[in-house]
């Protein structure tokens, strides 16, 4: 499938999707998103696809925020739809796919960048990476998930100061506060996001699908995530992949996983 704004490739079981304005440092903006979100889709409905990573193209910015120039003059009526619809068809979506999702940030991750990779299921950081939800020094706050996930990931009293000061932080910050997972030099970050894809594709697809949508569960509200689990837990029992991974490991061998 062609895209004017982002790139997708696929390689052994991993679809790398890019995204592609370099001029504009990658930032979102509404055909960007909605060829993100067809990217996704495709890669989530692909059976071969076992791992998703997400970058920017170039040195400098993962996503540098939203296109502003889109929205300047809106309405009050006209911001709510817009987050309402970046939420529902991108960082939302995002956020529930059973494939697992890598955020590999290379540079700047600044307002709707950062929710992007926020949205995804862990984060990997290059060391000149930079983070921070800029919005309120525009007069607005953000709108993509970003009060919401960053508390959830690093607290409530950092996600408040990062907010209201609207600065950024950098990798080692990023990396004691929980935000992202691992930090590596930026000409190998990929290649340790594919490392840690090669671990992830040794288990069950099926399983994993089902292990994320039991841990987003315990941050929606009025779901009891335990139940969630219970019944997530019981769904693998009739699963090819349960019989075939309890007969390896009964039989001492390694797991072909059908993904079924």
């Amino acid at each position: 499938m062609s895209y004017s704004n982002i790139l997708s490739t696929y390689k052994s079981g991993i679809t790398t999707i890019t995204v592609n304005r370099p001029k504009k440092l990658n930032a979102l903006n509404k055909e960007t998103i909605s060829e993100l979100h067809e990217a996704f889709k495709v890669a989530d409905a692909d059976r071969e696809t076992q791992v998703i990573i997400v970058t920017g193209s170039g040195d400098k910015a993962f996503v540098a925020g939203a296109d502003i120039s889109e929205f300047a003059d809106f309405s009050g009526e006209e911001g709510a739809e817009l987050a309402a619809k970046g939420q529902e068809i991108l960082f939302n979506f995002i956020e529930n796919l059973s494939t697992p999702v890598i955020a590999a940030v290379n540079g700047f991750a600044l307002g709707g960048g950062l929710e992007l990779a926020m949205a995804c299921h862990f984060r990997v950081a290059s060391n000149n990476a930079k983070m921070g939800l800029p919005e309120v020094s525009l007069g607005v706050i953000p709108g993509y998930g970003g009060t919401q996930r960053l508390p959830q990931l690093i607290g409530k009293g950092r996600a408040m100061e990062m907010i209201m000061t609207a600065g950024m932080i950098d990798a080692n910050n990023a990396l004691n506060y929980g935000l992202v997972n691992h930090i590596t030099i930026q000409a190998e970050l990929l290649s340790f996001c594919e490392s840690i894809a090669n671990k992830i594709m040794r288990n069950s697809p099926v399983a994993i699908g089902k292990a994320i949508q039991a841990v987003n569960a315990n941050y929606k509200t009025a779901v009891d995530g335990y139940q969630v689990e219970i019944e997530a837990f019981g769904a693998c029992f009739d699963t090819e992949d349960f019989k075939e991974g309890t007969s390896a490991f009964l039989q001492k061998r390694k797991a072909n996983f059908p993904g079924a």
